[in-house]
């Protein structure tokens, strides 16, 4: 019988199954209820617990301290606290300790300077096991539900990626801008030559909108507004255009028609 061949699975490909994430916990209010149930059991060196907020710290005193609970259910349930208390600090971990690593480097720590830091033995291992805590930090590009595979060819992917997205983001934010610095000049031609454009119909109600809205436009929202009745302007500028002869309209009313076309095209 001939022996099957596993084949490697890909180091960016996707993970099949998501593992289970604890999510958010509300940790200082369950050590609260821990203390309480410590209280309850007259635990002499209560007063000796850390504040609600000092995790790791509250977790290691309730450690110390769990047969000071008398009740097996009260110990039991004490217990199952702390086992998700403490993945919930293992699960957090991650993304602190990556957080300080990207501090580091950003002080000009080297990554043979972090080798002992990390617990591994080379600058190049160091490296690796950033990346690998990276992953913690960023969304699968595959699938933004399912967590980043922890690999460095993964995180550098997604990296890749999602510089790739932010740099899209900011150039559509920058034609955004632009557009906008022109769109009120190129508005204020158009009103300029109502007497010409005006038709007592829609191209009238629109130009009514833009000189409503004109002369207020300073927030995003008001720009998109007056980008809207610009756009619908010229559109019905187009549609009375067969009716208007060429010489009714002055050159430069063509040239603001035109202006506004190129803007909204």
């Amino acid at each position: 019988m001939s022996r099957r061949i596993r084949r490697s699975t890909p180091p960016t490909k996707p993970l099949v199954k998501a593992p289970l994430r604890l999510g958010h916990i509300d940790a200082a209010a369950v050590v609260g209820e821990l203390r309480q149930l410590h209280e309850q059991a007259e635990d002499a060196a209560i007063d000796r617990m850390p504040a609600d907020d000092e995790l790791y710290g509250a977790l290691l005193y309730l450690e110390r301290r769990a047969d000071a609970l008398k009740r097996p259910e009260a110990r039991r349930a004490a217990a199952m606290e702390r086992v998700r208390l403490w993945e919930y600090l293992r699960q957090q971990a991650d993304l602190h300790q990556a957080q300080a690593i990207s501090d580091a480097r950003a002080a000009n720590a080297q990554w043979a300077d972090l080798a002992s830091a990390l617990a591994v033995s080379a600058p190049s291992a160091a490296y690796n096991k950033a990346l690998r805590l990276r992953a913690a930090t960023l969304t699968n590009p595959a699938d933004p539900q399912m967590p980043l595979r922890r690999t460095p060819e993964a995180v550098l992917l997604a990296e890749r990626q999602a510089a790739a997205k932010a740099s899209a983001e900011r150039q559509a934010e920058e034609v955004a801008q632009r557009r906008h610095r022109l769109l009120a000049p190129i508005a204020q031609r158009l009103l300029d030559h109502r007497p010409e454009l005006d038709d007592e119909d829609d191209v009238t109600f629109w130009l009514d909108q833009i000189e409503a809205v004109l002369p207020h436009c300073e927030t995003p929202t008001q720009f998109v507004s007056l980008g809207i009745y610009v756009e619908a302007a010229v559109r019905e500028l187009r549609k009375a255009e067969p009716r208007v002869a060429h010489n009714v309209l002055s050159e430069s009313a063509h040239h603001a028609i035109a202006a506004a076309v190129e803007l909204v095209s």
